[in-house]
């Protein structure tokens, strides 16, 4: 089955979701394999969504113990993603039926990406990957690793 197309070269300020664990990586592991990932959304050639759901959960993975981030950290981390944010509200009434995660905590991101009008959600998970197939879902955005997005980003001179 066929998954969204990105445009090439990016457009800039292609709005995208970053789910929690990718927005771990840019943050708080500051990962270095994904710099220029993290510099895109920095400098606004990356435009990223959110909620207040998501931001909710971003706060209580950020607390969580085997971290080990001080409160400072935790809100510091929080406050950075969120300054580069725009931040939408929950559609009650969706336009279409979006497929249902095998993680409840994954659907919000689904809903974010489709009623933000994001053109790609951010995920290394390998079941949320998988629904960038379905056709509800690639008619409106792809749903891509970041590192494949990364990829995809022009190279820096």
């Amino acid at each position: 089955m066929a998954t969204y197309p990105l445009e090439t070269p990016l457009p800039a300020g292609l709005p995208v979701v970053l789910d929690t664990n990718v927005v771990l990586s840019l943050w708080m592991f500051e990962d270095p394999a994904l710099v220029r990932l993290r510099a895109s959304v920095e400098n606004g050639e990356l435009r990223p969504f959110t909620r207040e759901d998501c931001l909710g959960e971003l706060a209580r993975v950020l607390a969580y113990s085997q971290f080990a981030q001080t409160p400072e950290r935790q809100a510091g981390i929080a406050a950075a993603y969120r300054a580069r944010c725009t931040l939408i509200d929950v559609v009650d009434s969706p336009a279409c039926e979006l497929p249902a995660c095998l993680d409840r905590d994954d659907q919000k991101f689904l809903e974010l990406a489709h009623d933000s009008g994001a053109r790609a959600l951010l995920t290394r998970d390998k079941l949320v990957l998988k629904l960038g197939r379905r056709p509800v879902i690639a008619a409106r955005f792809a749903i891509l690793t970041p590192e494949r997005l990364q990829a995809a980003l022009p190279q820096q001179p």
